[in-house]
Protein backbone atom coordinates (compact mmCIF):
# COMPACT_ATOMS: atom_id res chain seq x y z
CA UNK A 1 0.00 0.00 0.00
CA UNK A 2 1.30 3.46 -0.89
CA UNK A 3 2.37 5.59 2.07
CA UNK A 4 1.00 9.00 1.13
CA UNK A 5 2.81 10.60 4.08
CA UNK A 6 6.15 9.85 2.35
CA UNK A 7 6.81 12.87 0.13
CA UNK A 8 9.79 11.09 -1.42
CA UNK A 9 7.54 8.29 -2.65
CA UNK A 10 4.48 10.32 -3.69
CA UNK A 11 4.43 13.92 -4.89
CA UNK A 12 2.91 16.32 -2.41
CA UNK A 13 0.80 17.68 -5.27
CA UNK A 14 -0.58 14.35 -6.48
CA UNK A 15 -1.23 12.43 -3.28
CA UNK A 16 -5.02 12.51 -3.59
CA UNK A 17 -7.59 14.68 -1.81
CA UNK A 18 -6.10 17.05 0.75
CA UNK A 19 -5.82 15.70 4.28
CA UNK A 20 -3.85 17.03 7.24
CA UNK A 21 -0.22 16.00 6.70
CA UNK A 22 -1.36 13.56 3.94
CA UNK A 23 -2.57 11.28 6.74
CA UNK A 24 -5.37 8.75 6.23
CA UNK A 25 -8.87 10.22 6.16
CA UNK A 26 -11.08 8.46 8.70
CA UNK A 27 -14.38 10.21 9.45
CA UNK A 28 -14.61 10.44 13.20
CA UNK A 29 -18.12 8.97 13.22
CA UNK A 30 -16.68 5.72 11.81
CA UNK A 31 -13.84 5.31 14.32
CA UNK A 32 -13.97 2.73 17.09
CA UNK A 33 -11.72 2.00 20.05
CA UNK A 34 -10.46 -1.13 18.30
CA UNK A 35 -8.97 0.88 15.43
CA UNK A 36 -5.88 1.73 17.49
CA UNK A 37 -6.00 5.44 16.59
CA UNK A 38 -4.00 7.62 19.00
CA UNK A 39 -4.84 11.10 17.71
CA UNK A 40 -7.46 12.63 15.43
CA UNK A 41 -7.05 16.01 13.73
CA UNK A 42 -10.41 17.74 13.32
CA UNK A 43 -11.25 20.94 11.49
CA UNK A 44 -13.62 23.33 13.25
CA UNK A 45 -14.65 25.89 10.59
CA UNK A 46 -16.31 28.62 12.67
CA UNK A 47 -15.87 32.38 13.04
CA UNK A 48 -19.27 33.57 14.18
CA UNK A 49 -17.96 34.63 17.61
CA UNK A 50 -15.12 36.90 16.54
CA UNK A 51 -14.96 40.51 17.63
CA UNK A 52 -12.96 42.14 14.82
CA UNK A 53 -12.00 40.38 11.55
CA UNK A 54 -13.74 37.23 10.40
CA UNK A 55 -12.42 34.51 8.09
CA UNK A 56 -11.23 31.91 10.59
CA UNK A 57 -13.85 29.50 9.26
CA UNK A 58 -11.44 28.96 6.38
CA UNK A 59 -8.54 28.16 8.71
CA UNK A 60 -8.86 24.35 8.61
CA UNK A 61 -8.91 24.35 4.82
CA UNK A 62 -5.78 26.53 4.62
CA UNK A 63 -3.85 24.46 7.16
CA UNK A 64 -4.81 21.22 5.41
CA UNK A 65 -3.51 22.55 2.10
CA UNK A 66 -0.29 23.91 3.59
CA UNK A 67 0.38 20.70 5.51
CA UNK A 68 1.09 18.80 2.30
CA UNK A 69 4.57 20.35 2.51
CA UNK A 70 5.35 18.84 5.93
CA UNK A 71 7.18 15.63 6.67
CA UNK A 72 6.69 13.81 9.96
CA UNK A 73 10.24 13.47 11.31
CA UNK A 74 11.38 15.72 14.17
CA UNK A 75 15.12 16.38 14.31
CA UNK A 76 14.82 18.20 17.64
CA UNK A 77 13.03 15.33 19.39
CA UNK A 78 14.79 12.61 17.36
CA UNK A 79 11.62 10.77 16.34
CA UNK A 80 9.17 10.14 13.53
CA UNK A 81 5.68 10.95 14.74
CA UNK A 82 3.93 8.08 12.96
CA UNK A 83 6.40 5.55 14.36
CA UNK A 84 4.92 6.28 17.78
CA UNK A 85 1.41 7.52 17.12
CA UNK A 86 -1.38 6.48 14.79
CA UNK A 87 -2.85 9.80 13.60
CA UNK A 88 -5.74 10.36 11.19
CA UNK A 89 -7.63 13.25 9.66
CA UNK A 90 -11.15 12.95 11.07
CA UNK A 91 -12.65 15.57 8.76
CA UNK A 92 -14.47 18.69 9.94
CA UNK A 93 -17.08 18.83 12.68
CA UNK A 94 -20.56 19.86 11.62
CA UNK A 95 -21.62 23.44 12.29
CA UNK A 96 -24.70 25.60 11.80
CA UNK A 97 -23.60 29.03 10.51
CA UNK A 98 -25.30 31.80 12.43
CA UNK A 99 -26.37 29.60 15.35
CA UNK A 100 -23.49 29.73 17.78
CA UNK A 101 -24.87 27.86 20.79
CA UNK A 102 -26.16 25.02 18.61
CA UNK A 103 -22.79 24.91 16.86
CA UNK A 104 -21.03 24.55 20.21
CA UNK A 105 -23.22 21.52 20.92
CA UNK A 106 -22.24 19.99 17.57
CA UNK A 107 -18.54 20.60 18.25
CA UNK A 108 -18.91 19.00 21.66
CA UNK A 109 -20.57 15.96 20.08
CA UNK A 110 -17.84 15.61 17.43
CA UNK A 111 -14.97 15.93 19.88
CA UNK A 112 -16.64 13.59 22.34
CA UNK A 113 -16.43 10.83 19.72
CA UNK A 114 -12.63 11.21 19.72
CA UNK A 115 -12.37 10.97 23.50
CA UNK A 116 -14.70 8.00 23.47
CA UNK A 117 -12.16 5.90 21.53
CA UNK A 118 -9.32 6.99 23.81
CA UNK A 119 -7.66 9.26 21.24
CA UNK A 120 -6.24 12.77 21.50
CA UNK A 121 -8.33 15.41 19.68
CA UNK A 122 -6.28 18.01 17.81
CA UNK A 123 -8.65 20.80 16.77
CA UNK A 124 -7.81 23.24 13.99
CA UNK A 125 -10.08 26.30 14.04
CA UNK A 126 -11.87 28.38 13.64
CA UNK A 127 -12.14 31.04 16.29
CA UNK A 128 -11.32 30.49 19.95
CA UNK A 129 -14.94 30.20 21.03
CA UNK A 130 -14.68 26.49 20.15
CA UNK A 131 -12.69 26.00 23.38
CA UNK A 132 -15.71 25.84 25.67
CA UNK A 133 -17.11 22.88 23.72
CA UNK A 134 -13.64 21.32 23.57
CA UNK A 135 -13.19 21.60 27.35
CA UNK A 136 -16.67 20.41 28.27
CA UNK A 137 -16.12 17.06 26.61
CA UNK A 138 -12.47 16.76 27.74
CA UNK A 139 -13.44 17.39 31.37
CA UNK A 140 -16.26 14.88 31.11
CA UNK A 141 -13.74 12.19 30.20
CA UNK A 142 -10.68 13.29 32.18
CA UNK A 143 -11.86 15.62 34.93
CA UNK A 144 -10.83 19.29 35.32
CA UNK A 145 -7.79 20.15 33.22
CA UNK A 146 -4.76 22.38 33.55
CA UNK A 147 -4.71 24.95 30.75
CA UNK A 148 -1.54 25.85 28.88
CA UNK A 149 -2.51 28.83 26.71
CA UNK A 150 -0.22 30.59 24.23
CA UNK A 151 -2.15 33.67 23.19
CA UNK A 152 -2.02 37.45 22.93
CA UNK A 153 -5.28 37.67 24.90
CA UNK A 154 -6.41 35.98 28.10
CA UNK A 155 -10.01 35.40 26.92
CA UNK A 156 -11.40 35.75 30.44
CA UNK A 157 -13.92 38.56 29.93
CA UNK A 158 -17.21 38.04 31.73
CA UNK A 159 -19.17 39.01 28.63
CA UNK A 160 -18.65 40.39 25.15
CA UNK A 161 -21.34 42.57 23.54
CA UNK A 162 -23.53 41.48 26.44
CA UNK A 163 -23.34 37.73 25.68
CA UNK A 164 -21.54 35.07 27.69
CA UNK A 165 -20.19 32.88 24.88
CA UNK A 166 -17.69 34.62 22.61
CA UNK A 167 -14.06 34.11 21.70
CA UNK A 168 -12.98 36.52 24.44
CA UNK A 169 -14.94 34.83 27.24
CA UNK A 170 -14.11 31.12 26.89
CA UNK A 171 -11.75 30.68 29.82
CA UNK A 172 -13.93 32.67 32.23
CA UNK A 173 -16.77 30.29 31.29
CA UNK A 174 -14.46 27.29 31.63
CA UNK A 175 -13.59 28.32 35.19
CA UNK A 176 -17.25 29.02 35.98
CA UNK A 177 -18.17 25.51 34.80
CA UNK A 178 -15.29 23.82 36.65
CA UNK A 179 -13.69 22.56 33.44
CA UNK A 180 -10.19 23.86 34.19
CA UNK A 181 -8.19 24.45 37.35
CA UNK A 182 -6.77 27.96 37.03
CA UNK A 183 -4.35 27.44 39.92
CA UNK A 184 -2.46 24.86 37.83
CA UNK A 185 -2.85 26.76 34.53
CA UNK A 186 -0.47 29.05 32.65
CA UNK A 187 -1.32 31.81 30.18
CA UNK A 188 1.63 33.10 28.14
CA UNK A 189 2.01 35.94 25.64
CA UNK A 190 -0.58 38.55 26.61
CA UNK A 191 -0.02 42.06 25.31
CA UNK A 192 -1.66 45.10 23.72
CA UNK A 193 -4.37 47.41 24.98
CA UNK A 194 -6.96 45.77 27.20
CA UNK A 195 -10.52 46.30 28.51
CA UNK A 196 -10.89 48.01 31.87
CA UNK A 197 -11.62 44.75 33.70
CA UNK A 198 -8.35 43.26 32.47
CA UNK A 199 -6.51 45.91 34.51
CA UNK A 200 -7.95 44.53 37.75
CA UNK A 201 -5.96 41.92 39.69
CA UNK A 202 -6.63 38.36 38.52
CA UNK A 203 -9.39 36.86 40.67
CA UNK A 204 -9.21 33.31 39.34
CA UNK A 205 -5.68 32.11 40.12
CA UNK A 206 -4.09 31.80 36.68
CA UNK A 207 -0.34 32.18 36.29
CA UNK A 208 -0.15 34.96 33.68
CA UNK A 209 3.11 35.71 31.84
CA UNK A 210 2.84 38.72 29.59
CA UNK A 211 4.66 38.90 26.29
CA UNK A 212 7.52 41.15 27.36
CA UNK A 213 8.15 39.00 30.43
CA UNK A 214 8.02 35.82 28.31
CA UNK A 215 10.59 37.19 25.89
CA UNK A 216 12.86 38.14 28.78
CA UNK A 217 12.53 34.74 30.47
CA UNK A 218 13.25 32.73 27.32
CA UNK A 219 11.86 29.41 26.13
CA UNK A 220 13.75 27.13 28.49
CA UNK A 221 12.62 28.96 31.61
CA UNK A 222 9.05 29.14 30.32
CA UNK A 223 9.14 25.40 29.78
CA UNK A 224 10.28 24.90 33.36
CA UNK A 225 7.50 27.12 34.70
CA UNK A 226 4.89 25.17 32.76
CA UNK A 227 6.28 21.81 33.94
CA UNK A 228 6.32 22.92 37.57
CA UNK A 229 2.81 24.35 37.43
CA UNK A 230 1.11 21.59 35.44
CA UNK A 231 2.92 18.48 36.67
CA UNK A 232 1.16 15.25 35.68
CA UNK A 233 -2.31 16.80 35.52
CA UNK A 234 -4.47 16.29 32.44
CA UNK A 235 -3.68 19.21 30.12
CA UNK A 236 -5.52 21.28 27.55
CA UNK A 237 -2.96 22.93 25.26
CA UNK A 238 -4.23 25.80 23.13
CA UNK A 239 -2.29 27.92 20.65
CA UNK A 240 -3.92 31.08 19.34
CA UNK A 241 -1.99 32.12 16.24
CA UNK A 242 -2.06 35.75 17.42
CA UNK A 243 0.43 34.69 20.10
CA UNK A 244 2.94 35.30 17.31
CA UNK A 245 3.73 38.80 16.07
CA UNK A 246 1.64 39.72 13.00
CA UNK A 247 4.84 40.22 11.01
CA UNK A 248 5.03 36.41 11.06
CA UNK A 249 1.30 35.68 11.27
CA UNK A 250 -0.74 38.39 9.51
CA UNK A 251 -3.64 36.04 8.82
CA UNK A 252 -5.57 36.40 12.05
CA UNK A 253 -8.67 38.15 13.28
CA UNK A 254 -7.23 40.16 16.19
CA UNK A 255 -3.56 40.92 15.46
CA UNK A 256 -1.43 42.31 18.29
CA UNK A 257 1.92 43.84 17.41
CA UNK A 258 5.00 43.39 19.56
CA UNK A 259 4.81 39.65 20.05
CA UNK A 260 7.32 36.82 19.70
CA UNK A 261 8.51 35.72 16.29
CA UNK A 262 7.66 32.31 14.89
CA UNK A 263 11.06 30.82 15.79
CA UNK A 264 10.49 31.67 19.46
CA UNK A 265 7.01 30.15 19.41
CA UNK A 266 8.19 26.88 17.90
CA UNK A 267 11.15 26.64 20.27
CA UNK A 268 8.80 27.18 23.20
CA UNK A 269 6.67 24.24 22.04
CA UNK A 270 9.84 22.11 21.87
CA UNK A 271 10.64 23.00 25.47
CA UNK A 272 7.29 21.76 26.71
CA UNK A 273 6.99 18.37 28.38
CA UNK A 274 3.34 17.45 28.91
CA UNK A 275 3.03 13.78 29.85
CA UNK A 276 -0.76 13.91 30.17
CA UNK A 277 -1.95 16.08 27.29
CA UNK A 278 -5.65 15.43 26.66
CA UNK A 279 -6.84 18.01 24.15
CA UNK A 280 -5.19 20.42 21.71
CA UNK A 281 -6.47 23.40 19.75
CA UNK A 282 -4.96 25.73 17.18
CA UNK A 283 -7.20 28.72 16.56
CA UNK A 284 -7.76 32.08 14.88
CA UNK A 285 -6.03 31.54 11.52
CA UNK A 286 -7.88 33.77 9.05
CA UNK A 287 -6.67 33.06 5.48
CA UNK A 288 -8.29 36.15 3.87
CA UNK A 289 -5.75 38.28 5.76
CA UNK A 290 -2.78 36.00 5.15
CA UNK A 291 0.17 36.77 2.88
CA UNK A 292 1.74 34.01 0.76
CA UNK A 293 0.15 31.47 3.16
CA UNK A 294 2.77 32.20 5.83
CA UNK A 295 0.24 32.06 8.67
CA UNK A 296 -1.14 28.76 7.43
CA UNK A 297 2.37 27.31 7.23
CA UNK A 298 3.06 28.51 10.76
CA UNK A 299 -0.11 26.74 11.83
CA UNK A 300 1.20 23.55 10.23
CA UNK A 301 4.48 23.92 12.13
CA UNK A 302 2.59 24.42 15.39
CA UNK A 303 0.51 21.27 14.91
CA UNK A 304 3.64 19.36 13.88
CA UNK A 305 5.46 20.39 17.07
CA UNK A 306 2.47 19.45 19.21
CA UNK A 307 2.20 16.03 17.57
CA UNK A 308 5.94 15.58 18.16
CA UNK A 309 5.40 16.56 21.80
CA UNK A 310 2.68 13.90 22.13
CA UNK A 311 4.89 11.34 20.38
CA UNK A 312 7.76 12.09 22.77
CA UNK A 313 5.42 11.58 25.72
CA UNK A 314 4.40 8.20 24.28
CA UNK A 315 8.07 7.24 23.84
CA UNK A 316 8.78 8.11 27.47
CA UNK A 317 5.87 5.96 28.65
CA UNK A 318 7.11 3.04 26.56
CA UNK A 319 10.61 3.40 28.00
CA UNK A 320 9.28 3.61 31.56
CA UNK A 321 7.09 0.54 31.03
CA UNK A 322 10.12 -1.34 29.70
CA UNK A 323 12.15 -0.48 32.80
CA UNK A 324 9.28 -1.51 35.07
CA UNK A 325 9.07 -4.95 33.41
CA UNK A 326 12.82 -5.49 33.05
Amino acid sequence: MTDYTDSQAVSRLSSGPRTFFRLPYRPVRELTAGDGVDAVILGVPIDGATGYRSGARFGPEAVRAASTLARLGSRERDLVITDLLSVVDGGDVHIIPGYHLQTLELIEHGVDAVHAIGALPILVGGDHSLAIAELRTAARHHGPLSLVQLDAHRDVLDNYFGVEHFHGTVYRRAVDEGLIDPTTSVQIGMRGSVPREDLAPDDMGFTVIHSDEALALGCRELGRIVRDKVGANPVALTFDIDFVDPSCAPGTGTPEVGGPLSAFALQLLRELELPNIRTVSLVEISPPYDSADITAHLGVAVIFEIMALAAAARRTRIQQDGRLHA
